[in-house]
């Protein structure tokens, strides 16, 4: 390796050896350094929008293989970090590790907040992001390898989050520090382990369960249940899974159960709540997955928590029976190695999931489209199966799309989902497409996303027209937000104001826009879908293709979790298992009759 001529030479190298491989970047006279040490060092990817850099960087290393290379975002300063912000919060929030490189002035005009500004574009980007990073510094002189390699692998440690280095312009410059060759990365200490004692007491529980469920979320490894493999299937315990775990477990599993969440599957929700112990490992428990009436999670069972940050063992919320800190991985592969019984005691509670899961189908038959309109339930079901078998699949982060994403989604074996559903900000999906696309390279990548969403940041068509990455977006085009529609709709009597165009908002016509970037375009049929030759020709083809589907502006979203203002302005919600519509009532008594035999559940 030839030697650094300057200090941001030797800190790209050093980033080289810790993995790094891609640079997602807009460039700027305050990185202009770093941006000549990556150019020769990294595929380098420019985005139009910082934003949409710091979301493709995201999913790049969230959709990544383990054991390949990562990515990191290289902003200028002021506006290039602001713009930044949105997707560094993402990350933050979703515990996923995000490098950003951040340029400064020159350390002689920085203002040490004496006053707002001394240098051109000068904001104290550190103080900015202190509270969405795990570690954020800011190197005015050249420091050393060691502390650069290990603020790295801060980000990188469960909880993941990201790291931030904001370098001024005169230490990128500044002569290389001698002796700091590159090495690799220094080994990360070993994560604690939940004492074989405590695991003792879980496999207690389960011995003692007549309906045990386990809930994998996000903080477990795809690797880590791909390894166990069949024995998940022998040990004849139900899986289900958080929105952020929904690729751990395939739909097509034998044991699988479903998606719980606010807005989940009815059939997993109405049967978590009558499980008897949820072992909910590697998941936060938070609010969407419990629903906001926590008080009434798992209202008839023992919950045991699994977790690595000891702080959300002890929020309060949901009730937890065993709180456990520990490495999900770890304790997951630890379970399956113990002696959790006979799995036929458990055949009565698997033929009841089966039972509910076949009478409460994916598309709630109380949906309505209008006719002209793509059912939007009955194409998220069908989308991995006409998706290829390794296929990323991506849902968008809010609104309508994103929801009958997460309910009907049927994911397969060896393909992968990507989102970020925590922070829920629009305008996630594309960025987040190119840069899942980008880590596996040659494997098909459909987003599916909303008009309104989408036009965020559909700069970014410019990204995917560049990269020519094999992104497939399917566009659900329904005039506007929908769910903010939906809300004005049910909270204030249809007072719209900024969710169509009717109300303000403007959009562009998708085919022109696609025909301006010069990528493929065809709209869907109401009757065909996704039968269309012109579409699968589409689909079939390398290269992006974006797919307008028409949907009804007046879409019902059924099953939901209802809540109601009250009269001190407060909201009252619906615990998981009470979904609107309302079913009859003599479905809900065979739905819920374990619930029902304990307690009221209406």
């Amino acid at each position: 390796m030839a030697q650094p001529s300057k200090y941001s030479d030797q800190l790209t190298d050093w980033l080289v050896s810790a993995g790094y491989t891609h640079c997602f970047f807009v460039a700027g006279g305050n990185i202009m350094h770093l941006l000549d040490s990556v150019r020769t060092r990294m595929v380098c990817v420019p985005f139009v929008h910082e934003v949409g850099a710091a979301i493709a960087a995201e999913y790049f290393n969230a959709a990544r293989d383990e054991g390949s290379g990562r990515a990191l975002l290289l902003v200028t300063a002021g506006p290039g970090i602001t713009n930044a912000l949105t997707g560094i919060a993402g990350a933050w929030q979703e515990s996923r590790e995000l490098l950003v490189l951040g340029g400064q002035v020159k350390s002689s005009d920085l203002s040490h907040g004496a006053v707002r500004q001394r240098g051109i574009q000068e904001i104290d980007g550190v103080e900015l992001v202190h509270s969405v990073t795990k570690r954020a510094m800011r190197i005015e002189r050249p420091v050393d390898r060691d502390t650069i390699l290990d603020a790295v692998l801060a980000g990188r440690t469960p909880r993941q989050g990201p790291v931030f280095l904001e370098v001024c312009l005169d230490a990128q410059a500044a002569p290389a520090l001698p002796g700091q060759d590159p090495i690799a990365i220094p080994v990360a200490a070993d994560l604690p382990k939940v004492p074989a004692a405590e695991l003792n007491q879980v496999v207690s529980l389960l011995h003692e369960s007549d309906r045990p469920v386990i809930l994998i979320g996000g903080g477990v490894t795809r690797w880590a249940v791909r390894v166990l493999g069949e024995r998940t299937a022998a040990a004849g315990i139900p899986l289900m899974t958080t929105w952020n775990g929904t690729d751990r477990v395939p739909s097509e599993h034998p044991l699988y159960a479903g998606r719980p969440n606010t807005w989940g599957q009815r059939a997993a929700n109405a049967l978590i709540q009558q499980a008897d112990l949820v072992i909910a490992i590697g998941t936060r428990l938070g609010l969407q997955q419990t629903g906001f009436a926590w008080e009434q999670f798992a209202p008839i069972g023992r919950v045991v928590q699994v977790d690595i940050d000891p702080a959300e063992l002890d929020k309060g919320h949901p009730h937890v029976d065993l709180a456990l800190c520990g490495d999900a991985d770890r304790f997951l592969s630890d379970l399956y190695s113990c002696a959790l019984g006979d799995p036929t005691r458990w055949r009565q509670w698997r033929e009841f999931i089966t039972t509910v899961r076949a009478e409460l189908p994916l598309n709630d038959p109380q949906n309505v489209t209008a006719p002209g309109y793509v059912k939007p339930y009955e194409l998220a079901m069908r989308l991995c199966e006409i998706a290829e078998p390794d296929a990323i699949v991506l849902p968008c982060s809010s609104g309508g799309a994103a929801s009958v994403s997460m309910q009907a989604l049927q994911l397969r074996a060896k393909q992968k989902l990507v989102g970020d559903k925590s922070l829920a900000a629009m305008g996630y999906g594309l960025s987040g497409a190119i840069g899942a696309a980008l880590a596996n390279p040659g494997r098909q990548v459909f987003l599916s996303e909303g008009d309104g969403g989408f036009a965020q940041n559909s700069q970014e068509l410019g990204t995917l027209a560049a990269t020519q990455a094999n992104v497939k977006i399917f566009l659900m085009e329904n005039n506007g937000y929908a769910s903010i529609r939906m809300t004005q709709r049910n909270y204030f009597k249809g007072a719209w104001i900024g969710c169509d165009t009717q109300t303000g908002l403007s959009l562009p016509c998708w085919d022109v826009l696609a025909r301006a970037y010069q990528i493929p375009f065809c709209r869907l049929d109401a009757k065909s879908g996704l039968d269309s030759p012109a579409v699968r020709a589409l689909l079939e083809a390398d290269g992006p293709a974006l797919l307008e589907v028409p949907i009804d502006p007046d879409q019902t979203y059924y099953p939901k979790i209802s809540s109601a203002i009250q009269p001190d302005g407060s909201m009252k919600s619906n615990p998981l298992h009470l979904m609107s519509p309302s079913l009859p009532p003599e479905v809900e008594g065979r739905i819920l009759a374990y619930l029902e035999s304990a307690v009221p559940v209406s």
